[in-house]
């Protein structure tokens, strides 16, 4: 069942809610969100979900021509995933240690509050291992492994991943670290190797770090999330934070490559292009339907406004000092997901089995609202683009996450196969998810996606 904050702080005066204009979804969608007036209030309105996980033979929903199954059940908080040329899949289950210095009074209800979105080990069972990389071995490419093995574990709070020629990239936490790697390969021995060291700490409030590399091999590209919502811990929190860095896998050396996103994840670049994109979590707590996630294609040196100004030059009033010279050169988005979406995951398709509407279009793995009592996001959205850029109303691809008032998953990174298949990574139903198309490659132009 659904959890309001009102009924948790029933008996305290401190239960409230953003109220409020409400908004129709359907106008926050794409380049040019209707946003409303910003309104604080001292607990933030607020919807989360009890955790229940899959029933035998429960899967989420996909549309018509297309099904899924579980390539990997029993995981321990799968968080990302990438897909081998030669059929292998990477899954990085992962788990932050400790908690953060409380400096509000609403902090540690906040926190509670979104702890509950997260399954928990049975009582009087330790929790499964986590914080490592599984390998799913799939030989013939029918979407039922042939084998599963701890390819590397002993990491720190891992997310990103990716392999350049025979080195396997991790981003952890707190560093990249390296190790040789040969795709085949089922375990590593080998020790990592630290490439650089990436913005922790005893805060480090947003602790998964996305990362890429460029289609040459050249860069590495890593999404650093803020240490706060809007700044309220201070310029020096934020140092070198709410970024996207640039790395040299050579050298370690590294540098601000786009500023002023509060929490970039998805890092991805646009097929047969050097253009960077990434999904963003925006900031909470100025109501249900402020501020909206988004989809954007990053440019090198832009700042995107966090923490001074949202879409744009739309002042966030709670920041000190204010600064309307940063809020002057502020880029708008390219596509608005929608208020409190969570984009974590981002993918394009490149495959060739799903009908041909879906070329070149962008799958996003949405885990879902909490600064909002009725909930958004929860699914995977797809997008369409034309000629590089997203176009459309988004379409619900895998949904079915919440049912009956509870939650079964909540989707995270995305993949795609060797095989034209998009996978998911599903934290909280700790299974990876794997959709193909019924119909195998269809003919040019048959099957579309529809519009939300």
């Amino acid at each position: 069942m659904k959890r309001s904050l009102a009924a948790l702080l029933a008996v305290s005066a401190l239960a409230g809610c953003g109220g409020g204009q409400k908004i129709d979804p359907n106008a926050q969608y794409g380049p040019n969100p209707l946003l409303p007036e910003p309104k604080e209030a001292l607990i933030s309105d607020v919807g989360v979900y009890k955790v229940v996980g899959w029933k035998a033979g429960e899967t989420p929903t996909v549309p018509a021509g297309f099904r899924i199954e579980a390539i990997a059940t029993g995981l321990a908080n799968p968080r990302n995933v990438l897909a081998l040329p030669n059929g292998d899949v990477l899954i990085v289950e992962s788990k932050k240690e400790g908690g953060e210095p409380v400096q509000r009074p609403k902090d540690p209800i906040r926190d509670w509050i979104m702890s509950m979105a997260h399954g928990q080990a049975k009582s009087g069972e330790a929790p499964p291992p986590s914080n490592r990389i599984t390998l799913v071995r799939d030989t013939n490419g029918d979407g039922r492994p042939d084998g599963r093995s701890v390819l590397v574990d002993k990491l720190n709070a891992p997310f990103g991943v990716a392999v350049i020629g025979s080195d396997l990239y991790v981003a952890n936490t707190d560093a990249i670290v390296r190790y040789p790697f040969v795709p085949g390969q089922t375990r590593i021995t080998a020790p990592g190797v630290k490439v650089a060291d990436l913005p922790a700490g005893p805060i480090n409030h947003h602790w998964t770090k996305s990362l890429t590399a460029s289609p040459d091999g050249s860069r590495l590209y890593v999404g650093i999330g803020s240490n706060s919502n809007a700044m309220e811990r201070g310029e020096e929190a934020e140092r070198d934070r709410a970024a996207i860095l640039e790395v040299d896998p050579a050298t370690g050396l590294l540098k601000v490559y786009a500023s002023g996103l509060r929490n970039p994840n998805g890092l991805t670049f646009y097929p047969g292009s050097n253009t960077l994109w990434a999904v963003i979590n925006e900031r909470d707590e100025l109501g249900p339907d402020l501020v909206p996630d988004y989809m954007t294609s990053v440019q090198p040196g832009g700042f995107y406004g966090w923490p001074y100004s949202y879409y744009g030059q739309h002042v966030d009033p709670r920041v000190r000092p204010q600064r309307p010279e940063l809020v002057a050169k502020a880029i708008s988005p390219d596509y608005s997901l929608g208020s409190h979406v969570a984009p974590l995951g981002l993918a394009f398709y490149t495959g060739a089995s799903f009908p041909a509407a879906y070329q070149g279009g962008a799958f996003v793995g949405e885990h879902g609202s909490w600064n909002r009592s009725d909930p958004h996001g929860y699914k995977v959205a797809f997008i369409r683009f034309q000629g590089g850029r997203p176009t459309g109303m988004p379409q619900d691809f895998v949904t079915g996450f919440l049912k009956d008032g509870k939650a079964r998953g909540r989707p995270v990174g995305v993949a795609v196969d060797r095989t034209g298949a998009l996978l998911v990574a599903d934290d909280v139903g700790n299974t990876v998810w794997r959709i193909s198309h019924a119909g195998g490659a269809p003919a040019a132009g048959s099957g579309g996606p529809s519009g939300t």
